[in-house]
């Protein structure tokens, strides 16, 4: 008997040591992590108490350190110091004119320049807001993007006034003051915001002028990316813009570095790069417009140490040709860290083998979201961790989730279920008093509906946040897919982002986006997939058919292959898929070729009108 205590006790301890091994390495990381959320926290608390805004953070910058460097743009340097007097006239111009008051909002369709920062400083110093929005935009979803921001002044950059004239009757109808970035304006109804700057005084303004303010006050308005539909208009509050500028110290930026932001300032992503720089007191670096050819000079020009990124970003840095200059390590000087969300795990371990030990911090967050993961440990492909530290006190659950009803799992007893190891679920997390959810402007039904209520217990309300993960083993946490890009194919759930990392490592294959489409007859949606091809290679139907196959299963392979010669993308670079999914594999809505997967032939054949109309009819099977 005692032999059998002593065995199962020396398998017990044999485990526990195999799990202290497993665990430990990231165990201090996880409690490091959720210590300085907690302190960032506790900050936020303290600034609530006398509505401490990221505008006052600033200030404070101004006096402390006026002649540290604060937005290098081409070869331009403004100081903390200059900043703060172009924010002042920035803020007399919109008093002076009269027609903005204390509270209103002010719509921005600028660029990446010095000017969208002098713009939002100077209309918080006034006690108003901003909403930031898409120069790529136009027509009516510009006109669209305007209305939800209930704005009633328009500030445009030079290079816009065209976008600005195309809506001009309909905002001089709404009474609308429109200012355009130059130093002189033909346009009737359109006046120079430069000249009036140009006069404004820069002495400081009377904290008066914004007492109202607190940090549950909306600071700027920014715009969803819009890939399923319209963009809606995402409150950011005081509050809400504290967290989000605290990613920069949850990294380990210092005050000694400089960051390198080609990003749009329209979006989140940039946005915070600017806003975290200020809570850092640091330089920041900007480009007006994300360019693969000058990234590297700029970097070392401005002496970047650290830089923002998207997946896509990423990946177009390593698609570029290996060179070296003057047989030196290529490209990097002083880079340290890449702070960002969306990159792949093959474009990470090929920017790391090309660029230099960099540390990349994988984040996962959403503009109006109320949560975030970090990636801290440095694990590749993932965007952070489940741990029970994080979800004590930062409330949130993968639970599973019936794709093709497009609704979360319940139980009998009408709540929800976490999803298993390894099992793909939907993300949500709490929404209270520490992880509010401020919602879209004026649109309260798609406020409602990203709410899930009675999730695990009567009464409580969580976050939809319409992004599939799966956690593995170690406690990892990965991106999957959005949930309304995954489809449902011959009974299995099909994540579209997997299928496309899986094409894009095809031999002639650029880039890749993934989506389902209807099939007459058939349940759910058969895969499609529209591609661009690399420089100077042809669409390879033999190799890209046996690519797919080795690396995907039956039910995952595209059984329509698109190819364009480029894809559409938001300023952000993620896939537009809406007119992808309306043409679906109609030859004669497509002018571009179309390939058809053919099991028998072990080919992507060329989608001919018989071949659609046997696919339609029933008569060739998928």
């Amino acid at each position: 008997m005692l032999v059998w205590v002593v065995f199962a006790v020396a398998i017990f301890l044999l485990g526990l040591f195999f799990f202290l091994a497993r665990t430990f390495p990231y165990f201090i990381q996880d409690v490091k992590y959720v210590l300085a959320k907690l302190k960032a926290r506790r900050c936020m608390l303290k600034y609530m108490q006398t509505n401490f805004t990221i505008l006052e953070r600033f200030l404070e910058a101004a006096r402390t350190q006026p002649d540290k460097p604060f937005i290098h743009f081409k070869d331009e340097t403004f100081t903390y110091q200059d900043a703060d007097a172009l924010s002042n006239k920035a803020a007399r111009v919109f008093l002076q004119s009269g027609l903005v008051k204390q509270g209103d909002t002010v719509a921005m369709l600028v660029g990446n320049e010095p000017m969208f920062v002098w713009l939002w400083l100077g209309l918080v110093k006034i006690g108003c807001s901003a909403a930031f929005l898409n120069y790529n935009i136009r027509s009516k979803s510009l006109l669209h993007c305007f209305n939800c921001s209930g704005a009633n002044t328009l500030v445009a950059a030079a290079e816009l006034q065209d976008a600005v004239e195309e809506v001009l009757p309909s905002l001089l109808e709404q009474q609308v003051s429109v200012y355009i970035l130059a130093d002189g304006c033909k346009a009737a109804g359109v006046e120079s915001f430069r000249e009036k700057m140009s006069q404004a005084s820069s002495e400081p303004l009377s904290k008066d002028l914004r007492s109202h303010l607190t940090l549950q006050s909306p600071a700027a308005y920014i715009y969803t990316s819009g890939t399923t539909g319209l963009p809606k208009a995402a409150v950011i509050t005081h509050a809400r813009l504290w967290g989000m500028s605290s990613i920069q110290f949850l990294t380990g930026v210092n005050s000694r570095d400089v960051i390198y932001i080609s990003l749009p300032l329209y979006h989140s992503t940039g946005f915070i790069g600017v806003t975290g720089a200020i809570e850092r007191g640091i330089t920041v670096a900007l480009r007006s417009k994300f360019s693969v050819s000058q990234f590297w000079d700029d970097c070392r020009k401005y002496d970047a140490t650290v830089i923002q990124y998207i997946g896509e970003t990423m990946r177009y840095l390593c698609n570029t040709p290996k060179v070296t200059r003057n047989n030196k390590k290529p490209f990097l000087t002083y880079l340290r860290l890449a702070i960002g969300n969306g990159i792949r795990a093959d474009v990470w371990r090929d920017f790391i083998s090309r660029f230099g030990n960099v540390e990349i911090r994988e984040l996962y967050g959403a503009t109006e979201g109320n949560f975030a993961l970090l990636n801290y440990s440095g694990k590749i492909g993932a965007i952070g961790r489940d741990t029970f530290l994080n979800k004590r006190f930062f409330p949130h659950a993968v639970i599973k989730y019936n794709v093709e009803k497009g609704e979360p799992v319940r139980d009998s007893s009408g709540f929800c279920i976490e999803a298993d190891k390894g099992e793909p679920g939907l993300l949500v997390s709490e929404i209270s008093a520490r992880a509010p959810f401020s919602g879209y402007v004026r649109d309260l039904q798609q406020t409602e509906k990203k709410k899930l209520h009675n999730v695990f217990k009567k009464g409580d309300v969580y976050l939809n946040t319409g992004d599939l993960m799966r956690i593995d083993e170690d406690h990892f946490i990965y991106f999957q897919d959005r949930v309304g890009d995954t489809f449902r194919w011959k009974g299995e759930n099909v994540a579209t982002t997997e299928v496309a990392d899986v094409i894009s490592l095809a031999g002639c294959v650029k880039e890749a986006t993934v989506y389902g489409v209807k099939v007459p007859g058939q349940e759910g949606r058969a895969g499609m997939a529209a591609v661009t091809l690399r420089d100077g290679l042809k669409f390879d139907s033999v190799d890209v058919f046996k690519h797919v196959e080795n690396f995907l299963p039956a039910y995952a392979r595209p059984r329509f292959m698109r190819i364009q010669s480029s894809l559409d993308v938001t300023g952000t670079f993620k896939h537009l898929k809406v007119k992808l999914v309306e043409e679906g594999f109609n030859p004669n809505l497509i002018t571009d070729p179309v390939y058809f997967l053919d099991e028998k032939k072990k080919n992507y054949i060329p989608l001919m009108m018989d071949i659609f109309n046997g696919v339609n009819l029933g008569e060739i099977k998928i």
